[in-house]
């Protein structure tokens, strides 16, 4: 016997996928989420969020913070580049950012979403059955979002990624809890993550403490010769004793920056979003908050739209929130915003700035504070299926 025909199937369960779910149940929406891994799971990332993050989740520090999650909060970052001093930005007493545990936080928001959880299948088979979805041959809905990941099987259905052909930043990565020992001996404070740009500018390494968590790790848009890289940051930082030697495994990553990203977002009855559609923030490599916005852009556009229909107004809606896309030509321009041939010269005494290690490093790439928060209209009180959409 078939099982019901849902509203909606999504492939993934981080952040956007999760989100997502949560949005579209509250709707009235019959949803089912699909993961290959059960959870809690670990998740490769440094692991910190804004305080807008949590605003467009509606989480408080407090209830997030219950039951011995880890969040830890960030006053001030210390910026430099691989091999000279660093500047420590001081933010004052609000936290700017806090840090988290991915298997943590990934976990809880997963389990806000009251939606039926497929974990631990993956995904071997993705069809068009007249106007229907069908996965694995027995999931089938009238619409499919993936939220799978820089690799997931909707953007491969879709086509033009993920390959080989697109450029990625792939990022190796601990998390380990120190021991007592070494956790009196770090020098590193949670309240003041470090970061240390490789002095190419095409990456950075990363020292995040949460209590007596550390997190350490290199990621790169060159990822040639990439654990090289890392070892010898690790190296140079055991070597100024702000390391412990633990010996941990580091655990790989790939995502796509928005800057970069070609692969098609949309088609008819099917979307990408967070990883999945390649919207980490090009400078920074963040993507926990493009994946949490995109979702709830996915949401308003589902609401809209037609059966079948292509979501042109969720597509034109991430242009407009996240700007030019890596399929619009950026003639001498990557990344920064700085023509590759200026980097090299300038790395050195812009990363000893105070000012611009603060204004726009920290200010502006990490912690998007000239980004507005995103605004989305009340829900209708019918349950949402009449709600107008934000554009």
């Amino acid at each position: 016997m078939n099982e019901p025909v849902l509203d909606l199937l999504i492939i993934g369960g981080g952040p956007a996928g999760s989100t997502l779910a949560r949005e579209m149940a509250q709707r009235g929406w019959q949803v089912r989420l699909l993961d290959k891994a059960q959870f809690p799971r670990d998740k490769t990332c440094a692991g910190w969020v804004t305080p807008a993050v949590l605003d467009a989740l509606s989480v408080t520090p407090e209830d997030y913070g219950s039951e011995g999650r880890v969040l830890q909060p960030i006053h001030a970052f210390s910026i430099g580049l691989m091999g000279q001093p660093a500047c420590v930005n001081d933010h004052g007493s609000e936290p700017v950012s806090y840090g988290i545990r991915r298997c943590e936080f990934d976990h809880y928001l997963l389990s806000r979403a009251p939606v039926d959880k497929v974990l631990g299948e993956s995904v071997r088979d993705i069809r068009r059955e007249g106007k229907l979805w069908c996965v694995n041959g027995r999931h089938r809905a009238r619409w499919l979002v993936g939220a799978g990941g820089h690799f997931c099987p909707v953007a491969r259905w879709l086509g033009a990624g993920p390959g080989r052909h697109e450029c990625v930043v792939a990022a190796r990565e601990a998390e380990f809890r120190m021991t007592p020992e070494q956790a009196a001996q770090c020098p590193v404070q949670g309240e003041c993550p470090e970061l240390w740009f490789c002095r190419d500018l095409k990456g950075y390494a990363w020292v995040f403490r949460k209590g007596d968590y550390l997190n350490v790790g290199l990621g790169r848009e060159d990822n040639h010769r990439l654990s090289e890289h890392l070892q010898a940051f690790v190296t140079w930082m055991q070597s100024q004793g702000r390391l412990p030697e633990a010996g941990e495994r580091y655990q790989g990553h790939a995502y796509l920056l928005y800057g970069h990203a070609q692969r098609p977002l949309v088609g008819p009855g099917v979307c990408l979003i967070g990883d999945a559609a390649g919207l980490a923030y090009t400078q920074s490599g963040e993507g926990i908050r493009p994946a949490v916005e995109s979702a709830l852009m996915a949401a308003e556009a589902l609401q809209q739209a037609p059966d079948q229909a292509v979501l042109s107004d969720y597509e034109a809606a991430l242009r407009a929130r996240f700007g030019r896309r890596g399929d619009v030509s950026q003639w001498g321009v990557r990344g920064w915003g700085v023509p590759e041939w200026l980097k090299a010269s300038l790395a050195g005494p812009l990363m000893r700035s105070p000012w611009f290690t603060r204004r726009v490093v920290t200010d502006r790439w990490f912690l998007h504070r000239d980004t507005p928060p995103l605004v989305l209209r009340p829900r209708a009180r019918d349950g949402g299926r009449s709600r107008p959409g934000p554009w």
